[in-house]
């Protein structure tokens, strides 16, 4: 319900009238009660007093079970029944109700027990302006011929609303508009339509639709309004007549001109629409039967074509008329008049002659070289004969005029046969007349090749990794350089430069394919003994003279764990068991015995771990796994038994890791070993035909042996070369290097595993160390070893070492 319809029902509310009407037959007496109320009050609006009204006692209304009764299965209206009052149950809407009725009632039967009265309840639903007018069709077309006259009427679909009285339509407008106006009437039942007139005749070439806004109002306070939209469509007559863009035209043509070739297309309009616009063009009776003969009119398109050979001998002018004409019942015309002139054509081509032309040439031909002779000609005269001739600008070539019409190709620019290997060289010719007739010859220019490109590769330095004890003849890498010449002066050989190394030579180490550049190594490296190489290769062409570069090519031989642990510390004879004796009274954290062992692989693969493999007793003993230090984890005691076997693994950091073992056998003794401080004071005592030492002095012996033959055979070999190579500085490309090793504070430190320093034997309570040097040809070991025992100590050692007390 609007805002408007809630301020009338309060309104209404307040000025509720009652008529009571009294009559008598059969000597009873019928109340009928009369109310009147707005349409759409709000639920719960009190209308009247009920109770008041009909002389009942409001406190015996619910004893007496007062009760209205339903219409159409609605309950509008009910009375409560403490104060007695009528109130609106349901919003109750007037045009729902009585749907075109002027009037609207509705009549409700009050009833009362104890005893039973009936009382008739007469209800006027009084309407207010909550409709606002609508029409049927929202839009309404209409098709008025611009021929139409003024005055003319055309009835529209007229405006409802369900309100009555002031509240239903009272009037319409008209959007403004300057050809249409409207006529309001009134009908017998007093309802307004309108009729549409035409009050200013219509141009459809003008405006071809007119959009106009019909608006209806009806008359409550405030008025509502509804609207609909007009749309008046001009229809067509034929009332203009073709007409062409020009009035006349002046069209110059070229004899020779091509039939079928378009002279001029005509164009004529008409502002009319449908078949009134459609035109046909033809030939009027003044155009000549020549003049139709020669040119041809497209009477659909206003096209002219040419339709013979044009002379200018023969005609020099043609005129013509044409005429448009509609397609409307009563068709209308235009006309045009057309005026053909002939112009004289250059119609001979100019020629050109070849009458040398040098191909193929070499790149390397000096600037200004003529290299082509052609002349040129025109059988026309004046301007039309004059000939230009001319070669693409951007070509490394140049035209000279030589004597009359002739002209020479000269080099321009320094040619390259890599950037373009050809040039194909067109001369035009062109005369000078209007318009210009051109001719043009193209001649195909070869470029030989000369070796001017020195060949390339794709970098300057070369790193190869390669995996050490790899298979001879392996493939290392591909080496290829590209050469931009052509036949023999692209086709390169590969060489490996010779540089010998320790009377070693490159190509006794790697090969290269000399057609394809593939390296292969000739041998198996060893990492421990070579790490890398440097050398350079070099690409040459078969050109002549040959041209070449070079590349520098770095082998890193790259290490793998192909070498075990060497276990040096304790010594002990290959395949035998370490024998240690130790008090049986030592106390917790003494040092027992250390384990040494090295790796001659790279630093990665030589760092070693210790463990033990198996002990006799796990409390009693403790290992470090990074120095080897066996030592005491408590006293022993008399339960534990005299002699202890302890496996020590040493394995290295390699994947998959390597490792060696060793067996000490410690055996407890009740006799204490001297102080380190008194061993100092007395000297040491050797047992020189000890088994331990006669095994040393005997493998000492047959390795010196060995290594005399090997320098024997050493000097023979450099004594039998015709010169001697001078000694090579120390480089990264050595294939035997010199380093060093250190052994300190018990701790095996290896920087090379060609050139070191060994042993370290511990005494719980001091240091023996004996260091002995390794021969530099070899990689084996050579190592001394000073056992240990109650009392003196029983030494033996090799003929080269040297025993050190510390002072």
């Amino acid at each position: 319900m609007t805002m408007e319809a809630h301020r009338s029902a309060e309104h209404w509310r307040r000025y509720v009238s009652v008529f009571l009407l009294f009559s008598a037959a059969l000597n009873t007496v019928y109340a009928v009660t009369h109310y009147s109320i707005p349409e759409e009050l709000k639920e719960g609006s009190v209308v009247a007093n009920l109770a008041a009204d009909l002389g009942l006692d409001v406190q015996e209304l619910s004893r007496r079970k007062m009760r209205l009764d339903v219409i159409a299965n609605k309950k509008y209206l009910d009375v409560n029944k403490e104060t007695g009052e009528l109130y609106i149950v349901e919003k109750i809407d007037r045009e729902y109700l009585c749907i075109s009725k002027t009037t609207c009632f509705l009549k409700l039967d009050a009833t009362i027990e104890n005893p039973i009265r009936m009382f008739n309840i007469e209800l006027e639903i009084l309407d207010i302006n909550d409709n606002a007018p609508h029409f049927r069709r929202d839009t309404m077309h209409l098709d008025i011929a611009e021929s139409t006259p003024a005055g003319e009427r055309f009835s529209l679909n007229n405006a409802v609303d369900p309100d009555i009285g002031t509240n239903s339509i009272k009037t319409y407008y008209l959007g403004e508009s300057e050809h249409f106006n409207i006529e309001i009437q009134t009908g017998r039942d007093g309802s307004k339509f309108t009729d549409l007139i035409l009050k200013k005749a219509l141009d459809r070439e003008e405006q071809s639709v007119h959009n106009l806004i019909l608006t209806a109002v009806d008359g409550g306070v405030p008025s509502r309004t509804g609207t609909a939209n007009i749309i008046v469509r001009v229809l067509d007559t034929n009332d203009n007549a073709p007409k062409f863009d020009r009035e006349s035209y002046n069209i110059d043509i070229m004899e020779n001109s091509p039939i079928g070739r378009v002279v001029v297309k005509l164009n004529a309009t008409d502002l009319d629409e449908g078949s009134n616009s459609e035109i046909v063009y033809s030939y009027s009776l003044y155009t000549s039967e020549k003049t139709q003969e020669t040119f041809n009119l497209n009477p659909n398109t206003g096209e002219i074509t040419v339709k013979e050979m044009i002379n200018y001998e023969d005609f020099r002018i043609y005129d013509m008329e044409v005429i448009a004409t509609d397609k409307g019942t009563n068709f209308l015309s235009g006309h045009c008049k057309l005026t053909i002139l002939v112009t004289d054509m250059n119609d001979n081509h100019p020629e050109l002659s070849i009458k040398s032309f040098q191909s193929p040439i070499k790149e390397d031909i000096a600037v200004d070289t003529v290299i082509a002779v052609v002349s040129v000609s025109d059988k026309d005269s004046g301007e039309n004969g004059k000939v230009d001739i001319h070669i693409a600008d951007q070509l490394p070539f140049a035209l000279r005029e030589s004597s009359g019409n002739y002209y020479e190709l000269v080099v321009s620019e320094p040619l390259d046969r890599e950037k373009v290997p050809e040039y194909d060289i067109t001369f035009t010719v062109t005369d000078r007349g209007s318009p210009p007739l051109s001719d043009n010859e193209t001649m195909t220019l070869e470029l030989l090749d000369v070796n001017d490109n020195v060949p390339q590769f794709p970098q300057s330095f070369y790193t190869i990794p390669v995996m050490e004890n790899n298979a001879p003849g392996a493939l290392l890498s591909s080496l290829t350089a590209f050469d931009p010449d052509l036949h023999e002066n692209q086709y390169l050989v590969y060489f490996i430069i010779e540089k010998e190394i320790v009377n070693t030579s490159m190509s006794m180490l790697f090969s290269i394919n000399p057609e394809n550049g593939n390296l292969y190594a000739l041998k198996t490296f060893d990492y421990e003994i070579e790490k890398e190489f440097l050398f350079h290769i070099e690409a040459r062409d078969s050109g002549v003279p040959p041209l070449s570069s070079n590349v520098t090519v770095h082998i890193i031989i790259v290490d793998q764990n192909d070498n075990p642990p060497v276990i040096v510390s304790p010594w002990r004879a290959h395949g035998s068991m370490v024998e240690e004796k130790i008090p049986r009274s030592t106390d917790k954290g003494c040092l027992v015995s250390k384990v040494i062992a090295i790796d001659t692989d790279s630093v990665q693969n030589s760092r070693i771990t210790y463990q033990f493999l198996q002990v006799t007793d796990a409390t009693l003993f403790s290992l470090d796994q990074y120095n080897g230090e066996i030592r005491t984890m408590r006293m022993f005691s008399y339960r534990d038994p005299r002699h202890q076997r302890l496996v020590v693994i040493a394995k290295d950091n390699g994947d998959p890791a390597l490792s060696a073992t060793v067996t000490i056998k410690l055996s407890t003794v009740e006799t204490a070993v001297k102080a380190y401080s008194d061993m100092t004071e007395m000297p040491l005592e050797y047992d020189i035909f000890s088994d331990l030492n006669l095994y040393l002095v005997i493998g000492l012996g047959s390795v010196s042996f060995l290594l005399l033959i090997t320098i024997l055979v050493t000097c023979v070999l450099k004594c039998q070369k015709p010169k001697p190579s001078k000694a090579a500085p120390p480089s990264r490309n050595s294939v035997i290097s010199e380093r060093n090793s250190t052994i300190a504070d018990s701790t095996l430190v290896s920087n090379d595993a060609y050139w070191y320093s060994l042993f370290l034997a511990e005494t719980r309570k001091g240091k023996l160390v004996v260091r002995q040097p390794v021969p530099k040809a070899g990689s084996r070991y050579i190592v001394s070893s000073i056992p240990r025992s109650t009392g003196l100590t029983e030494t033996s050692d090799s003929a080269a070492s040297t025993l050190q007390y510390p002072k």
